[in-house]
């Protein structure tokens, strides 16, 4: 083998090997990282404003005007 090949083989399993670290790391973080949690969209109806809140609030009071909104259903 060439100097050349030498050097693209050590290059190409470097990358390899990065990739493969990449993806196990992505597949851990997925795995043991904390759920996300939904939030619930609001719309008021006064200003028409839209936002988000948690998932658990029933009834949210909005940024702009400080009207309490339903959560809004698509």
């Amino acid at each position: 083998m060439s100097a050349e090949q030498l050097i693209g083989v050590y290059v190409l399993s470097l990358l390899a090997a990065l990739a493969v670290l990449a993806i196990y790391s992505e597949i851990r973080s997925r795995h043991f990282g904390p759920a996300r949690k939904q939030d619930r969209i609001f719309r008021c109806e006064r200003c028409g404003s839209i936002y988000t809140d948690d998932a658990d609030v029933d009834r949210s009071r909005c940024s702009q005007c400080g009207l309490l909104n339903e959560p809004f259903e698509f």
